[in-house]
């Protein structure tokens, strides 16, 4: 990649381009899953107190969303926007942009470690923590929140790359995070004897590596898009700064969605089926998200493609990556599901070996993965309005089946049940009700599409870009 914008998004056949960006995207996405699991199974298999460390790591998950909720309000909304800048050669706004995205990243982790660090036992309390729990779940939060800034510049910085052309330096550099905490794991956590604290160090500690290499790359002048050397260009820019954000909102509040439910989930598996079905909640959601990821790997490879063919006004290419994405996600989604299924008991045995755990986590697993098959094709839609600036369509897609649907189930069908299996079952409920709505916005989308010439104004679209 040297000094001319990635024309081939433009021009290459749309088959071409998934395999060249989305397969990158997919190994990264991938990797960055197992990245989480990684630290799921070395810290549950910690001598004595395995099970009680993977319910104080599933405390922490919306406390984690909450900080990734931020971090995809900047990044994504910049990843965009830099995809649709090269679209229209604009270079010089697209460094304007990547500067923005550096100071919003840096303002946005500093306030969101201090907050939590201030206020750490409370939050954690209010997300499920028990007496039990608490010390676990504090030892690992208060290292990742100390890392939070590095963490948004990493993954914000590596949306980026890839949305400028570069997927396999985005994956290559994803790879040597998760190698590389695969290794540093076990040192810390065992042969230094930190437990859960060594796993958060050596992730914090990865993310970090990575992070230095990303900004060496983005500091070479000779590229179309680099980091200026100017500290006047690292002062926002409100302008930019907005517009960013707005097409960050719907997966900021996406992630929000899920932390507040996470939130209810935590409270309603604590009341049902005590600290060990939180725990339960922690290995389902590992394992789930695995798939979940290779769809966003699909999705990351879909946004640079689509928005720059959109910033091209090239709109028969954008309709085709978005139906061929769609096809393989949905592939993706139901291979998850057969594993799900029929492989819940040993795939969750990985990551404990507590017998009673293990069996709330295999059931759990197995009921909400009974509409992972309509899944896929749910994300490929939102994130297809988010690439094309829709941003009203994408906010409504993402909070819909969390707040609208999923976060009524979880209150009503317990009480129903009389046990913890009414949470498990408002999955796939929410699941189908939301597919459901999805479909028939990206029914009208694909009419509005068909429509449009090459050439053509894109406002009959209501793009916000």
């Amino acid at each position: 990649m040297g000094g001319a914008a990635p024309t081939e998004l433009g021009t290459k056949p749309i088959n071409t381009l998934i395999r060249q960006y989305a397969v990158p995207g997919i190994i990264a996405m991938t990797a960055s899953s197992l990245y989480n699991m990684v630290d799921s199974v070395y810290i549950g298999h910690i001598a004595d107190v395995g099970s009680l460390s993977i319910a104080g790591l599933a405390v922490t998950f919306p406390l984690m969303n909450i900080s990734t909720a931020f971090g995809t309000l900047v990044g994504v909304g910049a990843a965009t926007m830099i995809s649709v800048l090269l679209g229209q050669k604009n270079y010089q706004t697209a460094n304007k942009v990547l500067s923005n995205d550096i100071t919003l990243n840096i303002l946005t982790g500093a306030i969101f470690t201090l907050v939590t660090l201030l206020w750490m036992d409370p939050i954690l309390r209010f997300f499920g923590a028990s007496d039990a729990t608490l010390p676990f779940a504090r030892g690992y939060m208060t290292i990742i929140a100390i890392g939070n800034a590095v963490t948004h510049l990493y993954f914000g910085l590596n949306s980026i790359v890839r949305s400028s052309g570069n997927p396999k330096l985005a994956m290559g550099l994803t790879l040597f995070t998760v190698v590389s905490n695969a290794i540093l794991d076990p040192i810390f956590i065992f042969a230094l004897d930190m437990g859960v604290q060594g796993a958060a160090i050596a992730t914090v500690l990865c993310q970090l590596m990575s992070l230095c290499y990303t900004l060496w790359y983005f500091m070479n002048p000779q590229r179309f898009l680099h980091i200026p050397r100017s500290l006047k260009a690292f002062k926002v820019d409100w302008k930019i700064a907005r517009d960013s954000l707005a097409i960050g909102m719907g997966p900021f509040l996406m992630n929000l969605a899920s932390c507040i439910v996470v939130l209810f989930i935590n409270q309603q598996l604590v009341k049902w089926g005590g600290d060990l079905a939180i725990g339960a909640y922690g290995i389902v959601n590992r394992i789930s998200f695995l798939f979940v990821m290779i769809v966003f790997g699909f999705n990351q490879g879909m946004q640079p493609i689509a928005g720059y063919n959109f910033g091209a006004r090239q709109y028969g290419r954008v309709r085709e990556v978005y139906l061929k994405t769609a096809g393989w996600a949905t592939l993706v989604v139901l291979v998850g599901f057969l594993v799900c299924e029929f492989l819940s008991y040993p795939v969750v045995q990985a990551f404990t070996n507590d017998p009673v755990l293990i069996e709330k986590a295999s059931k759990g697993l197995r009921i909400i993965s009974l509409a992972l098959p309509i899944v896929g094709f749910q994300m490929v839609t939102t994130n297809l309005f988010q690439c094309l600036g829709m941003v009203k369509k994408s906010i409504f897609l993402s909070l819909s089946r969390q707040l609208l649907f999923l976060l009524p189930c979880i209150y009503l069908l317990p009480p129903l049940l009389e046990s913890e299996i009414g949470v498990w079952y408002s999955f796939p409920i929410s699941d189908t009700i939301s597919a459901v709505i999805t479909a028939l916005l990206a029914w009208g989308l694909l009419k509005k599409l068909a429509k449009l010439q090459d050439g053509d104004d894109p406002a009959i679209l209501g793009s916000q870009i």
